[in-house]
């Protein structure tokens, strides 16, 4: 296996890796900051102390939300006219695998996520993670995502750290990086954190990196795909370090996380994010809530996935102890990286069910799932004082949504119409702190079909290196 150490030398060529596949901006006089008045627009602030604004602006000086009223003084800004538009908060996606966003049509019938995964995932090299993250990051931009949680769980050397952080860099989201294992290396060996702190010390010396946008957390393997004390040894390894942390919780027997152990061990907490957990029993959820712990729940891999039981009782019993919940997507090839998707699919399945343990709870409703996809997120990732919610002195994530097209007219009910109509094609506007990555309903930041070249040229390099893999096994 090759070890970071023995491609630490290849650190400089990742360092490169974007001066010939890097993108420039499609458009920088959009992607500078500067003081812009979003005017008249239906306001769903998701800040419970200002609520849903029928007619309100908004006002951005220098990458931050300056004011929120009616009839704002423009002076000195530039006016975006947000009638006929819902102005919200950017979405907050938890939980995302962006190494492998190029590897989304891997899968096939007969040849699931996994199988796909197996067949190609060492086969990924630095040039490969940064175009699949830079294309991440404009397909989620596209949806009006403003924040991700990067979970690379396939860093498989120095360069390949460095070729996903570049790609932050030029993405211009806001994100925590978690970095992550080798994927497939063996179960009883530890995580090689060495890089890790090599990597706090290049980029995150400050605290965070790129303008304050990126954030740096680890993502471990769990004990579905590491020996006890192999995830022991990561676990003390990235406690010790005082970083954030992420696990996979299982979303098939056996029950691979015990709540009660994790928190005498001094794990769990707002630092530690778990995803999936749909095997949890009642006193894991109960502890959860009691320590702070928050969820990351991404409901088409749930039910793709998961063969634990119904995760529409086990999210509605985790909502009745007060656990934290966040939405997010997982991997491109199980669900798409769109946020007005995953809300919808929550807000169709939470509902009680007679005869199981969700029967007589409250079902999810239009602004729970709004808050899951903004504030939620934010706070599963330490940023809720940053974003999540149109607030005054939070920074800038807001995206427009055109609430007269064909798909959402002739509207009615804001949060309603948010949850229960729209899609990433209805996003006319994206501010990503302060900057315009999105206008008129066309990326401005982004070199899009650079992005789409390069993903292309990488997918087909990987699919020949793998032999056939779109031919399902005999």
């Amino acid at each position: 296996m090759i070890t970071r150490r023995t491609l630490a030398k290849s650190v400089g060529v990742a360092l490169a890796v974007g001066a010939t596949t890097g993108v420039a901006s499609a458009d920088t006089e959009h992607t500078r900051r500067g003081r812009h008045l979003i005017r008249d627009g239906a306001v769903v602030t998701v800040d419970k102390a200002l609520g849903v604004l029928p007619r309100a602006d908004v006002l951005i000086d220098d990458g931050r939300i300056a004011a929120v009223g009616r009839d704002l003084d423009a002076r000195g800004a530039k006016v975006v006219d947000a009638t006929g538009m819902i102005v919200m908060p950017g979405f907050v996606n938890t939980h995302h695998h962006m190494w492998s966003a190029l590897g989304r049509n891997f899968v096939a019938d007969g040849f699931p996520y996994f199988a796909a995964k197996r067949a190609t995932s060492t086969l990924y090299e630095a040039a490969d993670v940064y175009r699949s993250v830079l294309l991440g990051l404009a397909e989620l931009a596209n949806a009006g995502v403003t924040t991700v949680h990067n979970w690379s769980n396939n860093t498989r050397s120095p360069a390949h750290a460095d070729a996903e952080l570049r790609a932050h860099r030029d993405g211009l989201l806001r994100a925590r990086f978690s970095y992550g294992h080798v994927d497939q290396m063996p179960r009883d060996v530890p995580m090689d954190l060495t890089d890790v702190d090599r990597v706090r010390q290049q980029y995150f010396a400050g605290g965070t990196a790129f303008d304050g946008l990126v954030h740096l957390g680890v993502c471990v393997r769990g004990l579905s795909q590491s020996a006890e004390p192999a995830f022991f040894a990561d676990m003390e390894g990235v406690v010790g370090r005082g970083l954030p942390v992420a696990i996979h919780a299982g979303q098939s027997p056996p029950r691979i996380v015990d709540a009660a152990d994790y928190e005498r061990r001094g794990w769990l907490g707002p630092q530690t994010l778990l995803c999936h957990y749909v095997t949890a029993l009642d006193s894991d959820m109960e502890i959860m809530a009691r320590t702070g712990t928050p969820l990351s729940w991404s409901p088409h891999s749930e039910f793709r996935l998961g063969a634990a039981g119904d995760p529409r009782d086990a999210l509605l019993r985790f909502r009745r102890v007060g656990v934290p919940v966040s939405l997010s997507s997982d991997a491109t090839s199980i669900a798409p990286s769109d946020m007005f998707e995953a809300m919808r699919l929550v807000w169709n399945t939470g509902i009680p069910w007679a005869g199981t343990p969700s029967a007589g709870l409250p079902e999810v409703g239009f602004r729970d799932v709004l808050e899951m996809a903004t504030l939620n997120g934010a706070r599963a990732l330490g940023l809720g004082d940053v974003t999540g919610s149109i607030t005054v002195g939070k920074r800038a994530d807001v995206i427009l949504v055109r609430a007269n097209d064909i798909n959402l007219a002739p509207g009615g009910l804001f949060e309603t119409t948010l949850v229960q109509a729209a899609t990433a094609a209805n996003v006319d506007t994206v501010f990503s702190d302060g900057r315009i990555v999105k206008r008129g309903g066309r990326l401005v930041a982004y070199d899009v079909d650079r992005i789409v070249r390069d993903a292309r040229a990488s997918s087909l390099r990987i699919r020949t290196t793998a032999g056939g893999i779109l031919t399902p096994p005999s």
